[in-house]
């Protein structure tokens, strides 16, 4: 079963924004960080591509900003995945 990116509704836009930072592993298939990336945080196939990448050679990338709220859920989401993610408030 694949989950539904997570949207922001009104309410939570006026709330503190967060980052989420995707962190470098030696584990993960680029596919799988894709995949996950395009699943969780509503990315399009390219840009989760490009995240994955950057994060590859630069050792993390910020790939969604938003509420604290949301922002966790996706955190909590790739970390169910497997993927090191990190929030930045």
């Amino acid at each position: 079963m694949k989950e539904k990116p997570v949207s922001e509704s009104k309410s939570q836009k006026t709330g503190d924004k967060s980052t989420l930072v995707l962190l470098n592993d030696d584990f993960n298939t680029f596919d799988h960080v894709i995949e996950s990336l395009v699943e969780v945080c509503g990315h399009d196939p390219v840009q989760a591509e490009q995240c994955a990448l950057i994060t590859h050679f630069r050792g993390s990338c910020d790939i969604r900003k938003g509420s604290q709220t949301i922002i966790k859920s996706m955190h909590i989401a790739l970390l169910d995945r497997n993927l090191t993610s990190e929030i930045i408030i």
